[in-house]
């Protein structure tokens, strides 16, 4: 059986992010200063969504012919699986219909968070809604067929339930060959490419009202650190991979795997880069540490706002703002990048509140602050609770720079300027060159000028040691 995966790049989306709902990147706006801030966040090639490299891997096994597509649709295929993204959606709908338009027609399925949240979406269209984790389909791929009957001209899609993975390891490693893995790199994280993605567990047990990640699922599941460690050779070896971006929403929710995977990745044959993302009051001293000496370059988290009584709201449970400070300030002492995730745009926001909100990230100082406007994602409590004060339905705008909401005291051009005036207040100024630059740019450490170095890599690789055990 011939099966097309149909993929897009279009409108500068990652499909792997807010959940699978996907994200854009920064437009842009406020001149010259907004321009050189988006330019250094297009100049990467993200990775294809890690679904895509499991599906390759799974239709391979199955003993089927697969083949991966960006933005045409090759005629001829038995089956072709969509994993669209909110930005792209009609997009996809167009490429979906063209899909549909042949003759003989092929069987068409539909993955990912659109088919489980937002499934009036696909109304209209002879398609198959995988509802549930996509990679199911390497035990139900059958059953998904036979659900979906002979492709007929019939009004609307069938949905299928195949519910979740629940033993991680099962699953084989993700497949990169069709996707030009050596073109893959993420900058703000790494210095070293190509950049493949991974992960070690699934899910988030927090409850944050607006959060995409816990629309499908609210537990977790973990592989098995020498799986983890196991798969990561298996690119070094087979693509050519130097760094890996875990794509765990919660890493570092169990203490003793994070030692374990540390321990693992110190036997690889040779040093790579990984970076994490995950909560503050997950990541102590001393698991970063150990993370650090074995490669970890860059941690990601969501600082948000430093109002609390917004995060208490939206069921949020606040860090001290000290915590957070500490948090980035021993980052940096150990040579590990911090990408800080702020929010503005919530409905009963100010232009004083979001003044705060670029205040607060100077204070704090990651190496990159990333400003998002609050998007209401569909399939969230959060959605449904806005969802008289959501100005616009276009979910081509759903890419987390764009103000898509009514807003009580401000209009939407309001907090667009605010917005762009926050990411060239943050990046313009000299207190962020001299706190980053020998992060940002690595090969100025071997110059000893600007104060205390923080450690690179070499001293990191001197500086191996036996592992540190979990308390």
């Amino acid at each position: 059986m011939r099966v097309v995966l149909w993929d897009t790049r279009r409108r500068d989306v990652a499909k792997d992010f807010a959940g699978g709902f996907g994200v854009g990147q920064y437009l842009g706006r406020g001149g010259l200063a907004g321009w050189v801030v988006r330019w250094a966040f297009k100049r990467d090639r993200r990775p294809v969504a890690l679904a895509f490299a499991y599906l390759a891997a799974i239709f391979r096994r199955l003993g089927h012919q697969v083949e991966y597509s960006e933005d045409q649709v090759p005629p001829g295929a038995d089956v072709y699986v969509f994993h669209p993204s909110l930005i792209t959606l009609d997009l996809e709908r167009q490429a979906i219909e063209a899909a549909l338009a042949q003759s003989p027609r092929p069987k068409v399925l539909v993955t990912g968070i659109l088919a489980h949240a937002l499934p009036e979406a696909f109304a209209g269209l002879n398609v198959t809604l995988v509802r549930g984790e996509v990679e199911q389909l390497l035990w139900k791929f059958d059953d998904v067929l036979s659900a979906a009957g002979e492709p007929t001209e019939s009004d609307g899609p069938v949905t299928v339930n195949v519910g979740s993975v629940r033993d991680l390891d099962a699953l084989p490693f993700p497949d990169w060959s069709l996707f030009e893995p050596r073109q893959f790199r993420i900058a703000y994280d790494f210095w070293r490419f190509p950049t493949a993605y991974i992960q070690q567990s699934r899910g988030c047990t927090f409850s944050c009202n607006y959060c995409p990640y816990i629309v499908v699922e609210k537990s977790t599941r973990f592989r098995q650190p020498e799986l983890v460690a196991a798969e990561m050779r298996h690119g070094m070896a087979t693509h050519g991979f130097r760094s890996f971006k875990f794509r765990d929403p919660l890493f570092g929710l169990d203490r003793s795997r994070v030692f374990q995977l540390a321990e693992a990745i110190g036997r690889l044959p040779r040093p790579v880069q990984f970076s994490i993302e995950g909560r503050i009051d997950l990541l102590r001293p001393d698991v970063l540490s150990e993370l650090r000496r074995v490669g970890l370059t860059s941690v990601t988290v969501g600082i948000e706002t430093p109002d609390e009584g917004t995060l208490r709201y939206y069921k949020r449970a606040p860090i001290k703002d000290d915590r957070q400070r500490e948090f980035v300030a021993l980052c940096r002492s150990l040579g590990i990048r911090t990408v800080a995730g702020f929010m503005i745009g919530f409905p009963d926001d100010t232009l004083r509140s979001i003044d705060a909100v670029l205040k607060y990230a100077r204070l704090v100082s990651p190496t990159f602050a990333n400003f998002n406007v609050v998007t209401p994602y569909p399939g969230t409590e959060f959605f449904e609770e806005v969802r008289e004060q959501i100005a616009s339905f276009d979910f081509t705008r759903y890419n987390v720079y764009t103000p898509v909401m009514k807003y009580r005291y401000l209009s939407a051009d309001d907090v667009a300027r605010a917005h762009a005036r926050c990411f060239i207040g943050y990046y313009f100024r000299s207190h962020w060159l001299a706190d980053h630059a020998r992060l940002v740019w690595p090969w100025l450490n071997r110059w000893p000028f600007g104060g205390p170095q923080p450690a690179g890599d070499a001293q990191i690789i001197r500086e191996r040691r036996p592992p540190a055990k979990a308390a």
